[in-house]
């Protein structure tokens, strides 16, 4: 059992993660498709980017009908994307540049390929029947799903198989039947894998839809709601409290024997982050009790995914900090989430304006919290909108079959994509036909983005005013000031006078930090500042922003002050 200093503040609440969709990041191999030893190659870049932790999407052997979340093999590798030796490889690389790689693991569901469900689906009394949830159909003659659950994308969440006639249960797409956790030789063989992982150097685990291992053991129906669409805080949704199919009690209990699974390591620690669509109290329940001053004994994050649609505003973004405070103060911290491979990019949402994305990103690696930066965001990569009728993704193929006129209504305020192809197009290095993705000569497995002559690694290097320097510039300063990736947060009373002004600090032993947003395409100026203060950052290069005790701020200018407590 791992030992930690209970003063010791975890590397981990301190790290900034990037996200790479490896499908979409370097082709290494010429045939369109980002893979293992692509990633290597950019391993440099990310060094000198800043960050700190390598999260990668499944790399795991799978049919890729859902790209990797569709697992047919949790030991092994899928052959597109490299080899379990180029995988060693990998981690080797992270950790010789001192950072760190998380695996995202889909413990829910395997893909229906999986030699598993491919026993279990054969008969009833073959010994693998029990590891996914089979259930006789309601009368007459069984061939109506036994309750009334609906899957997370709508739509009965069970599927018929002739040849048992039963059910299974399938959380999310048809080819995605749930395990049953109920089966202690499912659990066992899981928490095997994950130990095999961690025996090979992974630092730590993105936990898929963890908030759906567990359904009601009875297979009582979900109450009836008015709610159609779910929301941040409520996963009610297509009419149904699923409250027998999501944040199930029984997920609570389990998280922590996955903590301790992972508190068997030795330093570095070990940590899991959970995706859960929940409220801040529910996501709080699966980071566990209170241990020490630092540490919990469930889930060390959770992704509080309230940020991802937040307006680019003083008031909202005022409320959404209180929030995290006033129940994820420490020893729980929140993660900021502005973007990733299943939502739109949050550039998108501001317009595609590289100041308000300056400002964003100043916000997001400013606040008291774990910053999660998903691939590309760094150079202002956007949207794509593909059409549905050609999407490789398996739920824009689900939507391809809408009507126009719905698939328009539920696009009209342009900040729902339907088709996550649009999220996930090739990373942008420099301006080439393919982006330096893959070889000119290449069809890339997506269309690139729009904008990527003009918007890539290369063309912004050298750009001191570019949104890559203004990432660097931010990461290099957190890095550097404790206050910033440790310290408490305070609002300044200057925050609470104006719509358009958000200004915080955060204190560390006896050093100080403030940030000042104005969220206005007006500029203000603020009085008073304290004469100690020294500009430590800007999202405008060269600004005079600091003269005189006094602070101007351009239209969606960030800075950042440094002076002593």
């Amino acid at each position: 059992m791992s030992i930690f200093s209970v003063h010791e503040i975890p590397w981990w609440k301190k790290t900034t993660v990037y996200h790479i969709y490896p499908r979409s990041y370097k082709d290494s191999s010429g045939n369109g498709i980002g893979d293992i030893p692509g990633i290597i190659s950019k391993l440099d870049y990310l060094k000198d980017f800043g960050i700190e932790t390598i999260w990668l999407s499944p790399i795991f052997s799978s049919p890729q009908a859902d790209h990797g979340y569709d697992v047919s093999g949790y030991r092994s590798i899928a052959p597109e994307y490299g080899s379990i030796r180029d995988c060693e490889l990998l981690i080797r690389e992270i950790h010789t540049r001192e950072m760190y790689i998380v695996f995202d693991l889909v413990l829910n569901h395997t893909s229906d390929q999986h030699p598993w469900f491919q026993e279990s689906q054969s008969s009833r009394d073959n010994p693998k029947r029990d590891w996914y949830i089979w259930h006789d159909g309601q009368k007459p003659m069984g061939k109506k799903p036994p309750n009334n659950w609906k899957s997370m994308l709508g739509g009965s969440g069970w599927h018929y198989r002739d040849l048992t006639d039963q059910w299974y249960w399938a959380q999310f797409l048809p080819f995605q039947p749930d395990l049953n956790y109920r089966n202690p030789d499912v659990k066992k063989e899981m928490f095997d894998t994950i130990r095999f992982w961690l025996d090979k150097g992974i630092d730590g685990f993105r936990l898929d839809i963890i908030n759906t291992i567990f359904e009601d053991e009875q297979f009582r129906n979900n109450p009836f709601t008015w709610k159609f669409f779910p929301s941040d805080a409520d996963d009610s949704s297509f009419f149904q409290k699923k409250i027998h199919t999501i944040n199930h009690p029984d997920n609570f209990i389990f998280v922590k024997e996955l903590r301790s699974v992972l508190d068997e390591y030795d330093a570095p620690e070990r940590f899991l982050v959970g995706e859960i669509s929940a409220s801040v109290e529910v996501l709080k329940k699966y980071c566990g009790d209170a241990i020490n001053k630092t540490r919990t004994n469930g889930l060390h994050l959770t992704f509080q995914f309230q940020s991802l649609n937040v307006p680019l505003m003083a008031k909202p973004i005022h409320e959404l900090i209180c929030l995290y405070e006033q129940h994820l103060s420490e020893p729980y911290i929140p993660t900021w989430v502005f973007s990733n491979h299943d939502q739109m990019r949050r550039i998108s949402k501001l317009g595609n304006d590289l100041n308000k994305a300056k400002l964003n990103a100043t916000l997001q690696l400013t606040a008291r919290g774990v910053p999660f930066i998903y691939y590309g965001e760094e150079v202002g990569m956007s949207n794509h909108r593909l059409p549905l009728k050609t999407a490789e993704d398996p739920i824009g193929q689900r939507f391809s079959r809408l009507p126009k006129f719905l698939v328009n209504l539920l696009t009209r305020k342009g900040s729902i994509s339907l088709n996550r192809d649009d999220c996930r197009t090739p990373m942008q290095w420099d301006p080439s036909l393919n982006a330096g993705f893959c070889s000119e000569e290449l069809e890339p497995w997506l269309p690139l983005s729009l904008g990527h002559h003009e918007l890539n690694v290369s063309s912004e290097e050298d750009n001191p005013d570019s949104l890559l320097n203004c990432y660097k510039a931010l990461l290099r300063l957190r890095k550097k000031m404790p206050a910033l990736h440790s310290g408490s947060i305070s609002f300044l009373n200057q925050s609470l006078s104006t719509q358009s002004l958000l200004s915080y600090q955060r204190i560390h032993d006896e050093q100080v930090a403030q940030i000042w947003l104005n969220f206005s395409k007006k500029p203000l100026e603020i009085g008073r500042i304290e004469v100690s203060s020294k500009l430590l950052f800007s999202t405008i290069v060269d600004a005079d922003s600091l003269k005189d005790s006094k602070l101007h701020l351009e239209p969606y200018q960030g800075v950042v002050l440094g002076l002593s407590a």
